[in-house]
């Protein structure tokens, strides 16, 4: 939001569970999001949670960008699937502080990236140029 609002971007900033409601309620126009590695085929891995923008964005007819530098771009990654997702500890989902927020034994999955397919993309933006998700699989 720092640079957005430095540079005299429209923006709204909102926490991450409010998004689907936000876009169905407030007309917006687009969303851009991050990358941590995107595949040959243009899936992308980014912190959890961008997947289901992207069906959300999908769902509403709102324009899905990933922008990231093209050093992120593995083509030893030929799709999503080959893209290791971290899991992080369970304490994180658990605890707040020393305080146990969760029963005792329960089953904790805790990702940190989730994989957007190309399909719900719109599409790529690097500092070497727009791509659609067609022309991008080219690349």
């Amino acid at each position: 939001m720092w640079e957005l609002v430095n540079n005299n971007i429209d923006a709204t900033l909102i926490c991450d569970n409010m998004a689907a409601s936000t876009i169905k309620n407030k007309g917006v126009t687009k969303i851009i999001v991050g990358a941590d590695r995107i595949a040959k085929n243009g899936d992308t891995a980014n912190k959890i949670g961008t997947y289901a923008l992207s069906i959300a964005a999908k769902y509403h007819k709102v324009p899905f960008y990933v922008l990231a530098p093209s050093s992120t771009i593995d083509r030893a990654m030929k799709t999503g699937r080959d893209i290791p997702i971290e899991e992080r500890k369970k304490e994180e989902l658990i605890y707040i502080g020393k305080n146990q927020t969760a029963p005792r034994g329960c089953k904790v999955y805790n990702p940190a990236f989730d994989v957007t397919p190309s399909g719900l993309i719109t599409a790529i933006i690097t500092e070497k140029g727009i791509y659609d998700i067609k022309r991008f699989r080219r690349i």
